[in-house]
Parts: C-alpha cells; structure tokens; sequence
C-alpha cells in the first residue's frame, strides 16, 4: 500500500481529497497549521498532524516515508483575503519550497503542487466576455499580485526540480473550485459560499436585500469539488507533469450565479452592488482542451448541480449556529 503525504489536511480540497485517497486503500499522512479538532474533515484511519509546514524542519519529518506527496497548503481564500494578505499569501513559496527539499533528500519520487488560474497573465482576463485561458496564457509573466506570484514562482520551481533532479511533479491550475465542507465566512471563503451565505442569512434575517461585491457582471468558472477531486488523482496517476488546467468551461456572472442560488433557495434577492470592493478581474474561465486530450476527463456536474448540495450543506452549518 502506498502512502501519500497531503500537506493542507485540514482545508477544503484537502479533506475530500484525503476522504478519497482512503477509499482508494491508499495509507493517508495528513498535517495542516490549524489544530487538528478544527479540520473541516477528519478521518481516524489516517495519520493526522498539526504541524506549520513553512517550517523545513516539519517538512523533511513528515516526507520522510512516504511514496507521494499532495501539496494543498498555503495561504488562501477570495479576493477579499488575497487583495488585502499579498505578503502572507507570497509566504506560501516556503511550504513549497522546503517540500520539494525534502522529496529530494528522501527519495520520493512523486510530487503534486495546487497551483491557481491566479497565476495567469491579468492583462489577459479584463473583459466579461474572455475566452477559456489556455495553460500557455501564463506567460508573459503578469499574474494576480501576491497570492498569483506566488503559485508562478512555484510552479517554476517545481519545473526545475523535474528538470535538475528527476523529481515526477504534477502541477494543477485549479478555478475557483467549490463545494460542501469548506469556508463559507469569515473572508477566506469564495464567491458560491458567500452568496449562499448572504442568501441564507437573508431568508433567517427576514430580509430582501444581499451585498455584491462589484457590478455583478464579472464573470468565471467555477468547479465542483468532486469533479476537482477525480482531476486531481487523474494527474497524480499519470505519466503528465503539468500546469495543467483543471476547471470548468461553464462561464457565468457573478448575477447569473445568484440567479440560481436564488432558485434553489426559492428566494428573490435585491442586489446591492457595492463597486468599491475586492472584485478581482474582470473575467475569467478555463479552456479543458489539454486535460481532455491528456487525461481524459471532463466535469460531471454542472454549477447548479455543484450549488444545491453546497447551499444545503452551508444552511445546515448556520441553522447550527443560530440553533434552529
């Protein structure tokens, strides 16, 4: 059985990726920075670590014995947080980097990096009506300040430790991946999980009215979890290196979201759109055409069908909250 390392144990992707990981019978070493009671999945039958993995101490003790490595760490969330957290975000490169070392120095011959449609060139991305991004668009070099940097700097560097070292990286450029058993408050969460927050709240609270960050009129591509999960372990099982897009080509508004957050919560909203916060580019979208030919693989589910479970599960979580 082999045994893989999944550095951001304790986030979102890495949860349903450890979760899967273990129904595919491989032995699973989890460690995210936050204490392990506040992971937003936890599985007994892996090994669980709270450890910061910018430290390379901590990163050479938790490769040390694995076949594999998945790294999801890093300092995250949407445009609220990355615009306003450029510095903590460009501090991720050391999680990376002493990840990396480690592979070298114990002969693991298996690396995955979660790198971000972020790191594609801005310059490219300032029109609603943008066409799919193709993995080539990230050069010349202009990505999204801080948290963009960041991802380029480090696909770059896992590209030489292939080159120098023989090191088999993997390199995924994820958009916008959403779904159940993620952050939906608090500033790091993305734009799905804080409409449907704001919505629900909206419907407890009595009210008609939610904020909206922008005009409502930018646009992305956003992919459900399961879909980013099959992806992901299509990567690390084949013989492709990457950056490699993983997203969706279904393109929308910021208001179409709403649009059907709004009919699978059968509640009309008025929209207060509030320009003067965070908003990112104008748009953004993932064109598949190299992981279709690659790897086969395509999205299952739609945005509406990727919403209703996440609307349901984030309804859950707040009724929690306000005991109902």
């Amino acid at each position: 059985m082999k045994k893989i390392l999944v550095t951001g144990a304790g986030g979102f992707i890495g949860g349903h990726l450890i979760k899967e990981l273990l129904k595919r019978k491989y032995s699973v070493r989890g460690v995210d920075i936050k204490n392990i009671e506040d992971w937003y999945q936890n599985f007994s039958d892996a090994e669980n670590y709270s450890l910061d993995m910018s430290n390379k101490d901590n990163c050479f003790k938790m490769v040390d014995g694995v076949d594999g490595v998945i790294n999801m760490a890093c300092n995250m969330g949407g445009m609220g947080f990355i615009e306003n957290n450029k510095a903590l975000c460009m501090l991720s490169v050391l999680v990376n980097t002493h990840l990396l070392m480690a592979c070298k120095e114990h002969n693991v011959k298996k690396y995955f990096f979660s790198s971000s449609a972020c790191a594609y060139n801005k310059d490219l991305q300032n029109d609603t009506t943008i066409t799919g991004l193709k993995e080539e668009d990230a050069y010349p070099a202009n990505p999204e300040d801080g948290y963009g940097w960041e991802k380029l700097f480090s696909e770059r560097m896992c590209r030489h430790f292939l080159e120098d070292y023989g090191l088999d990286v993997k390199v995924a450029r994820y958009h916008n991946i959403f779904g159940p058993n993620g952050t939906y408050d608090g500033g790091r969460e993305k734009a799905p999980a804080a409409i449907c927050r704001k919505v629900i709240n909206s419907i407890i609270k009595k009210s008609d009215t939610i904020d909206v960050w922008g005009d409502g009129e930018q646009t992305r591509s956003f992919l459900y979890i399961d879909d980013c999960i099959e992806a992901t372990l299509r990567l690390f099982d084949s013989n492709e290196h990457g950056p490699i897009n993983i997203g969706s080509e279904e393109k929308v508004s910021i208001n179409e979201m709403i649009d059907k957050i709004e009919i699978i919560s059968q509640k009309k909203v008025k929209r207060n759109y509030q320009i003067d916060k965070p908003k990112g580019v104008r748009g953004r979208n993932s064109d598949n055409t190299l992981i279709k030919e690659k790897l086969n693989w395509e999205p299952k589910f739609s945005l509406s069908q990727g919403l209703e479970p996440t609307f349901k599960w984030i309804e859950k979580e707040i009724k929690k909250k306000h005991n109902q």
